[in-house]
C-alpha cells in the first residue's frame, strides 16, 4: 500500500485584502499539517482573491501577490507539507493566472493556467493570457526580492507534473477540467495519480451536481485521484465533501487514500495499457527526491466511499444568501439591514433569507466560531461579554423591517408583513406615506394646474404609471432615510444597508419602477426566479420556523400600486402580460441559447403549439421583446445582486448588451410576421403538446432549471 493524506480547503478570500488572504492561507496551511496531511491544495488565485477584476491589471496586485508568497516560504509554513498556492505571475510581458507549487521553504513549479474561463461572469482572458508551450517547461526568473530571500534564482515554469519518489502529481486549473481535451488525460498516460483542481468557481442554483460529476468522471474510467472545490475523489469515489455554504473564513477537508488501489485499477484496463505503452503524448515533469507515501499501517485509517451531500435548491437559496449577506454586512462596516417590507413574497423572501443569516450566526457561535462571535458581537454592539444566543433577539438588533403603506395596500398585506417580521424577530415600523404623496401631488398641481388620476378612476395610461411610479419612488427615498437615521434614533452607532426585493424575472421584464425599492445597497434575490422563490418560501415556513410564509406563498402577486375595486384588483402577471412561468422560458432561450426573435418564435412553436396557434405564439413572443427592450436600460443600474441563475439580465458584470434598442423591432417581428403566414397558408399545426423528444433540445432545455449551468 502508498498511503498518502490530502487536504483541500475551502477558504473565504477577498479581493484585494492581502493581509486577510494570507492569515487564511497559513491557518489552512496548519491545519492540514496538524491533521497529517502532505499536500494542500487552495482556492484559485487565493492569494489575491479571485474578484480582483480590473486590479489584475495593477502591477501592485502581481508584486504584493509575491510579497505573501514569500511570507510564506520563508517561514516553516511548507516545511514537509506541498502545496499548491494561487496567484498571478507575469512573465516576459505577460500575465498568466499561475498554481505556484511549493516544498519545503522552496517553488517547485510555475503552473500557468492553459484554458481561461471567459463567459457568463468570468473575464478571465481580459486580464490573464493562456499558455499555449506544451511542449516542454521554460526557466522563469525569480524577481529579486524572492531570489534572495528564498536562495533559489529560477524555477521550471510551464505545463508539466511533478514526480516525487513513489508517486505523480500535477495541477488542473478549474475551466480546464471541463475542456475538450482536459490536461487530464494525456497527465493519466504520463503516470500521474494525484491531480489538484484550484477552483474560483461561483455558486449557481443546482450547479454543485455538474462539478462533483465532472470530478468523479475524471477518474471513474481510467482511474486516479483527483481533488478540488473541497471534495476528493478516487476512482470516480467521492471519499470526502466540504461543505458548499459557511460562515466559517477557513474550512479544510482532509482524507487518506490508498494510491495502489489507482494503480491497480489503471492495469485492469487493457486500453490504458496499450495507450500509456505507445501513443501517449510526452509531457515534461519535475523530479523532487521526496517520498509523500506511507507503508500500510492500520493506525491510518483510509476515507471511504461517501455519498455526495446535495442541497434542495431552496436550501440553498436560504444558505447561499445568507453567507453573502453575512459577509457583505460584516466587511462593509454596516451595522443592520433595513428591507421594505410589503407582505408580498419577493420581500418576504429576503425577509426570511436575513432571518436565516441570523440563525447561522448563532450556531456557528454556538459550535465555538471565534471569527463568527468577534463579528457579530461588533455588529450587534454587545458589551459586558453579552454574544448572540437567540436568533430573534440577534435580528432585533441588526434587522429594521419597514411596511410602507399607502391608500392602495391592503389589510392583508399589512398584516402578513407585521406577523413575519414577529416570526424573524425584526424591528418593525409600519408608516403610512399617503401624506407624502398627496404633498408631491399637490405640489405638482400648483406647478401645472392638473391633478393625475388612477386609470379606474378615469385617468389615462400616462396618468396610472405616474401615479404608480411617484409611490415606488417615495418608498426608496423613505428607505434610505430610516436605514441612515434610525440608528441614531436609537442611540446606535453605524448606518443600516438597503436590501432590494426584484426577482429576476421582474428585471428580465423591467417590471420595476427606476430607482423604487429595487434600488438598494445589495440583492440577496435579484438573480433568484420567481418559481424557485416559491418553492423557497414553502419550504422557509417549514424548515426556518415562519410559518407565516406559507400563506404569503399562495396569495396572488401583486404590486399594489393601484387603487382596489369591488371588480379590479392589480395583479402582477396581468400587467406584465405574461406569466412568471413564461417569463423564465424567454429568459432561458435568450440567455442561454441565444435566440433572438425570430429564433424564439420557430422554438416556442414547438414548445407551445399543442395548445397555441403559431399567431398566439408570435404575438407572445412580440410582447415580450417589446417590453425587455424598452426596459434594458433599468438593468443599468439595477441593485448589485447575488447571482444565481443562469438567464440573469444584470448588466454590470453577467449579461452584457446594449441598453436602447429599437423597441419595434421591425426586421425580426417582420421575419416573424411571413413565417406566421406561411405556416398558417400551410395549414399547419401540431396536435397536441409536444414531449421533449418532440421539440428539440433547445425548446425542451427553456423550462429546465439547469439550462444553462
Amino acid at each position: 500500500m502508498r498511503l498518502l493524506k490530502v487536504a483541500t480547503c475551502n477558504l473565504n478570500q477577498w479581493a484585494m485584502d492581502f493581509d486577510g488572504n494570507l492569515k487564511n492561507i497559513k491557518e489552512s496551511i496548519c491545519r492540514a499539517k496538524e491533521a497529517g496531511a502532505v499536500i494542500r491544495l487552495g482556492p484559485e488565485l487565493e492569494v489575491t482573491g479571485y474578484g480582483c477584476e480590473d486590479h489584475f491589471l495593477e502591477l501592485d496586485t502581481i508584486t504584493h501577490a509575491w510579497e505573501c508568497l514569500k511570507e510564506i516560504l520563508v517561514g516553516d509554513w511548507t516545511d514537509g507539507i506541498f502545496c499548491s498556492i494561487g496567484m498571478p505571475v507575469i512573465k516576459e510581458s505577460a500575465r498568466y493566472n499561475c498554481q505556484v507549487l511549493c516544498l519545503n521553504r522552496k517553488i517547485v513549479m510555475i503552473r500557468p493556467k492553459m484554458w481561461l474561463a471567459n463567459n457568463g461572469n468570468y473575464r478571465e482572458l481580459r486580464w490573464f493570457t493562456t499558455w499555449k508551450q506544451k511542449d516542454q517547461l521554460e526557466d522563469f526568473q525569480l524577481p529579486s526580492e524572492i531570489a534572495e530571500a528564498l536562495s533559489q534564482k529560477s524555477v521550471p515554469f510551464g505545463y508539466g507534473y511533478v514526480r516525487f519518489l513513489d508517486t505523480a502529481v500535477a495541477v488542473e486549473t478549474c475551466e480546464e477540467l471541463f475542456t475538450a481535451m482536459a490536461p487530464h488525460a494525456e497527465l493519466q498516460l504520463n503516470g500521474v495519480e494525484v491531480f489538484m483542481n484550484a477552483s474560483g468557481s461561483h455558486h449557481q442554483l443546482r450547479k454543485l451536481d455538474l462539478r462533483v460529476q465532472a470530478f468523479i468522471g475524471a477518474t471513474h474510467t481510467i482511474g486516479g485521484f483527483t481533488y478540488g472545490c473541497s471534495c476528493i475523489v478516487v476512482n470516480g469515489n467521492l471519499v470526502a465533501q466540504g461543505s458548499q455554504f459557511s460562515l466559517k473564513d477557513v474550512e479544510v477537508v482532509v482524507a487518506q487514500v490508498d494510491l495502489d488501489a489507482v494503480a491497480s485499477f489503471r492495469g485492469s484496463i487493457s486500453s490504458f495499457q496499450e495507450q500509456a505503452s505507445s501513443s501517449r503524448p510526452k509531457v515534461s515533469s519535475v523530479a523532487v527526491p521526496v517520498s509523500l507515501c506511507q507503508p500500510f499501517n492500520l493506525k491510518m485509517s483510509l476515507s471511504g466511499p461517501l455519498k455526495v451531500k446535495y442541497h434542495l435548491p431552496e436550501e440553498e437559496i436560504a444558505f447561499g444568501p445568507s453567507c453573502w449577506l453575512w459577509d457583505y454586512l460584516r466587511r462593509s462596516g454596516a451595522s443592520g439591514f433595513l428591507l421594505p417590507l410589503s407582505g408580498g413574497a419577493d420581500s418576504s423572501s429576503v425577509a426570511a433569507i436575513v432571518g436565516c443569516m441570523c440563525q447561522l450566526v448563532v450556531k456557528e457561535i454556538a459550535e465555538g466560531d471565534e471569527q463568527v462571535k468577534a463579528d457579530a458581537i461588533r455588529i450587534g454592539q454587545y458589551t459586558d461579554g453579552q454574544f448572540p444566543t437567540d436568533s430573534k433577539e440577534f435580528a432585533k438588533r441588526i434587522f429594521y423591517t419597514v411596511f410602507m403603506g399607502s391608500e392602495n395596500s391592503s389589510e392583508a398585506t399589512r398584516q402578513r408583513a407585521k406577523v413575519l417580521a414577529e416570526e424573524i424577530g425584526s424591528w418593525h415600523l409600519d408608516i403610512c406615506i399617503d401624506g407624502v404623496i398627496s404633498a408631491l401631488l399637490s405640489l405638482f398641481q400648483t406647478l401645472t394646474g392638473k391633478r393625475p388620476r388612477y386609470k379606474v378612476d378615469g385617468g389615462s395610461n400616462i396618468e396610472n404609471l405616474g401615479l404608480q411610479n411617484i409611490q415606488a419612488r417615495i418608498r426608496m427615498v423613505l428607505a434610505f432615510m430610516l436605514a441612515s437615521l434610525m440608528p441614531w434614533v436609537h442611540n446606535k452607532a453605524g448606518f443600516y444597508l438597503v436590501l432590494g426585493s426584484a426577482n429576476v424575472d421582474e428585471a428580465l421584464r423591467g417590471y420595476l419602477t427606476k430607482y423604487d425599492c429595487s434600488s438598494a445597497d445589495i440583492n440577496p434575490i435579484g438573480g433568484i426566479s420567481k418559481q424557485d422563490l416559491r418553492g423557497f418560501l414553502q419550504w422557509a415556513a417549514v424548515h426556518l420556523g415562519y410559518p407565516s410564509l406559507a400563506e404569503i406563498e399562495a396569495a396572488p402577486p401583486t404590486a399594489e400600486l393601484e387603487p382596489i375595486r369591488a371588480n379590479y384588483s392589480q395583479l402582477d402577471e396581468v400587467d406584465m402580460g405574461m406569466t412568471y412561468e413564461e417569463l423564465s422560458v424567454y429568459g432561458r432561450l435568450r440567455k442561454i441559447f441565444h435566440c433572438g426573435p425570430v429564433s424564439m418564435f420557430k422554438n416556442l412553436c414547438y414548445k407551445w403549439g399543442g395548445r397555441l396557434t403559431p399567431s398566439e405564439v408570435a404575438e407572445k413572443v412580440k410582447h415580450f421583446f417589446k417590453y425587455y427592450s424598452i426596459n434594458r436600460h433599468k438593468m443599468t443600474v439595477l441593485t448589485p445582486a447575488y447571482h444565481a441563475e443562469s438567464y440573469s439580465p444584470e448588466d454590470n458584470r453577467f449579461d452584457l448588451r446594449q441598453f436602447l434598442y429599437n423597441a419595434r423591432w421591425p426586421y425580426q417581428f417582420r421575419k416573424i410576421d411571413q413565417l406566421v403566414s406561411e405556416l398558417d397558408a400551410d395549414g399547419v399545426t401540431i396536435k397536441k403538446e409536444l414531449g421533449g423528444g418532440g421539440m428539440g433540445v433547445v425548446a425542451a432545455g427553456s423550462s429546465d432549471p439547469k439550462a444553462g449551468l
